[in-house]
C-alpha cells in the first residue's frame, strides 16, 4: 500500500514538486511507484495559457477548482473547464488550456511520468527512455 500526504509533499518539496511556466504539479505517484500510471495535482496560474501535445502519453484531467477552457487544436472546438469537468486526451490531442481563474486539476498519465520530464518545444514529454 502506498499512502502519501499532499501537504507533506508540498512542505518538503523535492523532486515530487515540479514547476514550469505558470504551473506547478505535485506528483503523488510516479513511474517508480510501479502502478502503471502517475497521479498529480496540478495548479495552473490565473491568466495563463498552455499548449501541450502528449505524443507519448495518455492523460485524463479532472477539474477540482477554478475556471478555464480547453481547445482541441485539430478541430478548433473549445470546452469550458469548471469544477466537476473531466477531459481525456485519448488521441494524444494537441490542445490549448487556458486558466481564467487558478485551476486546480487532478491528472493521471499513462504511461507514468518519472517526475524528471520537461516539456519539449512541441509541448510533449519524451518517453522515459528518452528523458
Amino acid at each position: 500500500m502506498i499512502v502519501r500526504d499532499f501537504n507533506k509533499i508540498v512542505k518538503t518539496g523535492g523532486d515530487r514538486v515540479v514547476s514550469d511556466a505558470q504551473w506547478t504539479s505535485v506528483r503523488m505517484l510516479l513511474a517508480d511507484d510501479g502502478m502503471g500510471f502517475s497521479f498529480h495535482i496540478t495548479f495552473l496560474e490565473e491568466g495563463s495559457e498552455h499548449t501541450f501535445e502528449y505524443k507519448n502519453h495518455f492523460e485524463s484531467v479532472y477539474c477540482m477548482k477554478g475556471k478555464g477552457s480547453i481547445t482541441d487544436l485539430a478541430t478548433g472546438e473549445t470546452h469550458a473547464i469548471l469544477p466537476g469537468v473531466m477531459y481525456a486526451l485519448n488521441e494524444h490531442d494537441r490542445h490549448t488550456l487556458r486558466a481564467e481563474e487558478e485551476l486546480v486539476m487532478a491528472c493521471v498519465f499513462n504511461p507514468p511520468v518519472t517526475g524528471k520530464e520537461v516539456h519539449r518545444e512541441d509541448g510533449s514529454y519524451a518517453v522515459a527512455e528518452e528523458a
